[in-house]
């Protein structure tokens, strides 16, 4: 199968090219005008960022797609229905390393905790003091997990780990971690007693902006909050009000809501035309990473073996057992 690949960075390269199929690559993310790249190809390949709305599908599927191939889990920017409607396979990979998200995950609240990217800065300035880098211990606090997925599971268990008391909610709650000592939880319980919460909940219509003026409310003053999931779970405007008043005493975000056409980017020679992104990179309480939580050796091998897989198997049976 020749199959286009959109949003291509050196390791889809490095990773990709082992199989039989040919792939040809395109830095461009995809959408209704660059679908026009892939005319004449059987499949696309898309990433986090990439748009395949009804207009690129359209385009697609006039083009000749017969399958979209997500070298990732989420699939929330492909329009499954217009898929349908349009006879294109739309498949994905479900896991790849629920470690290097929740782990990633702790990075981020470690760093914002004991304030280690402030600390780092003032050293390379020849500023040895610790006047105000002081966190607190993690043993004993209240860490809430939303969504207790493979990543969430992952994440609930090395903040045990940590000697923490652990909340859970999840509308489908794992026996197995509840058994280890995760406490499923009422969400608005969870909220107003977690010290620490973390999002590890896919983006679907009732999770959209879960974080927001309102939920925000029901937390406990000086809450840390930590998102490595998707940007759209927290409506980031309430948030910064909420950063500006105290509500949330730190923030650490992978994801952004309007992350597409940033995040991934080389943008240091360019004025960034987003000043919401702008305004949290100033507060010195807040760490942004550009969507690497994925991104260790471990993932990325996993994710091109599996999206290997799923190419291979639709070229022999026209269907995929990854379909969405």
């Amino acid at each position: 199968m020749r199959i286009a690949v959109f949003s291509t960075k050196p390791h889809d390269r490095e990773f990709l090219d082992c199989g039989e199929h040919e792939f040809v690559y395109f830095e461009a993310r995809l959408d209704p005008i660059t679908a026009e790249l892939a005319n004449g190809f059987d499949g696309v390949c898309l990433f986090v960022n990439d748009m395949a709305d009804e207009s690129a599908i359209d385009a697609l599927a006039d083009g000749g797609c017969r399958l979209i191939a997500l070298r990732c889990a989420g699939f929330n920017n492909v329009n499954i229905a217009a898929a349908a409607r349009r006879g294109i396979v739309v498949c994905r990979v479900p896991e790849y390393s629920p470690y290097a998200v929740a782990e990633h995950a702790v990075g981020l609240l470690l760093a914002l905790n004991r304030k280690i990217h402030r600390a780092h800065s003032r050293i390379r300035e020849g500023d040895f003091s610790i006047h105000g880098l002081m966190g607190f211990d993690l043993h004993g606090k209240t860490v809430g997990v939303i969504g207790t997925g493979r990543i969430g599971a992952a994440f609930a268990r090395i903040m045990l780990g940590f000697g923490c008391r652990v909340l859970a909610f999840d509308p489908s709650p794992d026996a197995v971690l509840a058994a280890s000592g995760v406490e499923y939880k009422p969400l608005p319980e969870l909220l107003g007693a977690a010290d620490v919460i973390s999002l590890h909940c896919p983006l679907l219509p009732q999770t959209e902006h879960l974080v927001r003026a309102e939920t925000i409310a029901q937390m406990k003053p000086s809450v840390f909050l930590v998102n490595t999931s998707r940007g759209k779970l927290i409506n980031t405007r309430d948030a910064v009000r909420a950063l500006k008043d105290g509500r949330i005493a730190a923030l650490g975000i992978d994801v952004y809501e309007e992350e597409s056409g940033v995040f991934f980017e080389n943008l240091s020679d360019t004025i960034i035309d987003d000043d919401v992104l702008m305004r949290l990179t100033t507060f010195p309480n807040v760490i942004v990473t550009s969507h690497q939580g994925f991104f260790t050796r471990e993932a990325v091998v996993n994710i091109a073996a599996t999206t290997l897989a799923n190419i291979d198997e639709f070229a022999a049976t026209g269907t995929c057992s990854n379909r969405v």
